[in-house]
C-alpha cells in the first residue's frame, strides 16, 4: 500500500482526534511505527490493522470510518485534494463525468500510487452508477471512502445528492448516485483560472 494512503489515514486520526489518540491506536495495534512516510510502501495488511484499530478505538463501523476519511480528504487542512478535485469541472455533474480520469491524473503526480479504477455509468440525467475496482479491496474498501468524498464534493458544489452504497463483490464495489438538485445551496468559492 502506498504511504500516501496510510499517511492520509494518520492525518485523519491526528487532525480529528489528536496526537494522543493516534499514539494510543499505534500502541494498541502494535504497528512498529508511530507515523507513516508518504513516499514509502507498506504491506496492505498494515493498513487493515490501522483501520481495525481506529474503528475499535472509536467504536464505529469500519464503513462509517472510511466515509469519514473520504470527507476529511476533501475538507481538511490545506485543501490540496479539494483543489485537485475542483479542477474536474464547473459543477457537480462535470465532476462526476471526470471521475473516470481521476486515477490517471493522480498517477501523473505519483506514478506508483495504486488508485482504484473508477467507471461512471449514466442511467438517466439524474441517476448514475459508480463502479469502484480496487486492488486492495480486502484491506480498504475504497467505495466507502468515495461515498465520503462524493458527499463532501456535492456540498462543495452546492448540489443535493443521494448516495447509496450497493455493496461489493471481490475487488468491485457499486455506488448509486441520484442528483436531486444541482444548485441546492451556494457552493464554496472556487476559481478555475489563476487570479491576477
Amino acid at each position: 500500500m502506498h504511504g500516501l494512503i496510510n499517511r492520509a489515514i494518520e492525518e485523519f486520526a491526528r487532525g480529528t482526534y489528536g496526537d494522543e489518540f493516534w499514539q494510543e491506536v499505534v500502541q494498541r495495534c502494535d504497528l512498529g511505527v508511530d507515523h507513516f512516510e508518504a513516499m514509502m510502501s507498506y504491506e496492505p495488511q498494515l493498513t487493515g490493522r490501522v483501520l481495525e484499530g481506529l474503528a475499535a478505538a472509536l467504536d464505529t463501523p469500519r464503513a462509517e470510518l472510511l466515509e469519514d476519511i473520504g470527507t476529511f480528504l476533501v475538507s481538511s487542512g490545506t485543501g490540496a485534494i479539494r483543489r485537485l478535485l475542483r479542477f474536474s469541472g464547473l459543477d457537480f455533474v462535470d465532476f462526476l463525468h471526470a471521475l473516470d480520469d481521476l486515477p490517471a491524473r493522480a498517477r501523473l503526480a505519483v506514478p506508483e500510487l495504486d488508485m482504484p479504477h473508477l467507471r461512471l455509468d449514466l442511467h438517466t440525467p439524474c441517476d448514475f452508477a459508480l463502479t469502484v475496482c480496487s486492488p486492495f479491496a480486502s484491506e480498504l474498501r475504497f467505495g466507502h471512502v468515495m461515498i465520503g468524498l462524493l458527499r463532501a464534493m456535492a456540498d462543495d458544489y452546492g448540489a443535493l445528492v443521494y448516495l447509496d452504497y450497493k455493496g461489493g463483490r471481490g475487488a468491485t464495489e457499486m455506488i448509486a448516485i441520484r442528483l436531486l438538485e444541482t444548485a441546492f445551496a451556494e457552493g464554496r468559492a472556487f476559481d478555475l483560472g489563476a487570479s491576477a
